[in-house]
């Protein structure tokens, strides 16, 4: 903030004829008139996208702007610089070619200088335009650029940022912004249009053709007249008909039979192009895979380490599942332990165990399902991801990932002779969780203890899992916390799930009270397995029963991170069955469960 980014925009827009003359030449005599280095925020209201920052005194998003010169065409992401407002730099970052990194010439580098930085060289920019602004008032001291210089260089040898051009100006002035400045002779080099004019970034476009064929798919055209085609952006290489691809993660092999575009049929495309290709067998494609040339394919896994910068306003946590966009898939990610927390002020490793927004760390992702991927170094396209709240829908991280994890090569899923189904029939039952929730106090365990008597009693094999019990074993190393609570419901839905398979019907009461995680553990069983009961038992008769005495002591400040006080309850949207805790007896609550039971064959 106010080292000044938006009048940088605003002069060179000015000084190289891309605005209409009248309003920036009046905008500048104002400024000039003012007769103080406010008039800064005369020259941003070139850039219209901006008009938050002027009313409220800080950058609250990215402003893009678009303009071309005579060389070139531009788009400019105007990121803000503050620790809060991380994701925005991720977000403007995120397509750039080259970063300008602005410093004031009077404060030198400054930690969002290395914030700025680092977040560029993670999102793989590398080249880098060290703007130092506000030559004017250090006197044009070439010493005081040169050690301004030398310490970015420093930084940026430990980002493994090797791209960098330095260049002195006042964005005010208009100083080597777009013309050379006269009152620096001592800089040689190019002003900062001309670099921005010059820079070859098209380098990029011509590695990523260099690079092997692969294409996601976005879209199977099926018509009735017989084309079917499979049309998507080529993320890298080239391809002609004739070629033989393979088709990921399936592994079938073809060849092409055509491409076509907007522009009719082509001979070949390369990486950027939009294209549908025919192949030459029926092969089953789908959205989400990709198509690859055959020889050379990429990898395909579902462990991963990856960074990812977080954008919730809600911490990530280990052990919860998100929905993970990457390229044109979509699948259930859960976050396994969090390795480390990045400083990205003195780029140290931090340990943590979760993640709030702003901040950036490298974690372990399993998926449900494997996917096409190159490192992000390798490919944004394949190597990038959003992560996505799965109730809210809200985009709450992104991330880059770095490598498949070994595990995730050496371990493979042992075919076993007797399923699912056998061990079912064995037993005469159709095995299913029925996942009880509520408030401490609710009923629960009381409840299910009855439900579990009555169905051992018809001759149902059963298993009761409860919330007290298995922390004397299976989760006796978690707490309370709210990083905990996700665990806890994690490895719980796993053994439920592994006691359904073996063909029992299972019973469990846990609080349980972050949506996430029971829904998470509804994606564990087959579809109509899985019953989620609601003991709807209002808050203050829960507190007054009080059997274990636990809200007493969360009311003296004895238990933290109690759900109902000082932590929430998310309330079931739609459970397959609700029972009123405050008016039925337990009795009354078991018959209602046993009932749905047989009414749904269970």
């Amino acid at each position: 903030m106010d080292d000044g980014k938006s009048t940088l925009l605003g002069r060179m827009l000015h000084d190289a004829g891309l605005v209409p003359e009248d309003q920036a030449a009046a905008l500048v005599e104002e400024s000039r008139r003012s007769g103080s280095r406010g008039g800064e925020v005369d020259l941003s209201l070139l850039l219209d996208g901006l008009g938050a920052e002027r009313e409220q005194g800080i950058t609250i998003d990215v402003a893009y702007r678009y303009f071309a010169t005579a060389r070139r065409k531009f788009i400019v992401a105007d990121a803000p610089g503050h620790e809060q407002y991380t994701r925005n730099m991720v977000t403007g970052a995120s397509t750039a070619d080259l970063a300008v990194v602005l410093v004031d010439a009077r404060k030198g580098i400054l930690p969002q200088t290395k914030r700025h930085s680092h977040v560029a060289a993670l999102l793989g920019i590398r080249q880098v335009v060290l703007a130092v602004n506000k030559m004017d008032l250090v006197g044009f001291s070439p010493e005081r650029f040169a050690a301004i210089e030398a310490e970015y260089a420093a930084l940026a040898a430990r980002l493994g940022l090797d791209g960098v051009v330095a260049i002195p100006l006042s964005a005010l002035d208009g100083d080597n912004v777009v013309n050379p400045s006269a009152r620096m002779p001592w800089y040689g080099g190019p002003t900062l249009l001309e670099h921005l004019e010059a820079v070859p970034v098209e380098t990029n476009a011509r590695l990523l053709s260099s690079r092997p064929f692969r294409m996601p798919v976005q879209w199977v055209n099926r018509p009735g007249d017989g084309f079917r085609g499979y049309a998507g952006t080529i993320a890298s290489g080239r391809v002609s008909p004739g070629e033989r691809v393979r088709v990921l993660p399936s592994g079938r092999e073809s060849r092409v039979a055509r491409i076509v575009s907007l522009r009719g049929e082509l001979p070949a495309a390369e990486a950027g192009e939009s294209v549908t290709l025919t192949l030459a067998d029926e092969v089953d494609v789908s959205r989400g895979d990709v198509i690859a040339v055959a020889d050379d394919p990429p990898e395909t896994a579902g462990q991963f380490e990856a960074t990812v910068v977080w954008m919730g306003e809600a911490p990530m946590l280990p052990g919860r599942d998100y929905l993970m966009k990457i390229a044109t898939r979509s699948v259930t990610a859960t976050v396994m332990p969090l390795k480390y927390r990045l400083d990205p002020d003195t780029l140290e490793r931090v340990a943590a165990t979760r993640l709030a927004a702003n901040e950036i760390g490298v974690c372990q992702l399993e998926l449900d399902s494997p996917v096409v991927f190159e490192p992000y170094e390798v490919s944004r396209d394949l190597g990038g991801f959003i992560l996505v709240d799965r109730t809210s829908f809200e985009t709450v991280g992104a991330g880059m990932l770095r490598f498949a994890l070994r595990r995730a090569q050496n371990v493979h899923w042992q075919a076993t002779d007797v399923n699912r189904g056998a061990r079912a029939a064995a037993k005469r039952q159709r095995p299913c969780v029925v996942w009880f929730t509520g408030l401490s106090g609710s009923g629960k365990s009381t409840i299910a203890n009855l439900v579990e008597k009555r169905l051992h009693a018809m001759g149902r094999h059963t298993y009761l899992l409860d919330g007290d019990n298995v922390r004397h074993g299976l989760c006796k190393d978690l707490g309370f916390t709210e990083g905990a609570r996700v665990e806890n419901i994690r490895r719980v839905a796993e053994v439920a799930a592994l006691m359904a398979d073996a063909g029992l019907v299972v019973l469990t009461a846990f609080i349980s009270p972050f949506r996430s995680e029971r829904r998470m553990a509804r994606g564990l069983l087959p579809a109509g397995e899985f019953l989620e009961v609601f003991v709807d038992t209002p808050l203050s008769v829960a507190e007054a029963r009080d059997p274990k005495g636990l809200y007493r002591k969360a009311r003296r400040g004895e238990l933290l991170n109690f759900t109902g006080l000082d932590s929430p309850y998310e309330r079931p949207e739609q459970p397959e069955l609700t029972v009123d805790g405050a008016t039925l007896t337990a009795e009354e609550a078991a018959d209602r469960v046993v009932d749905e039971l047989l009414r749904r064959g269970l």
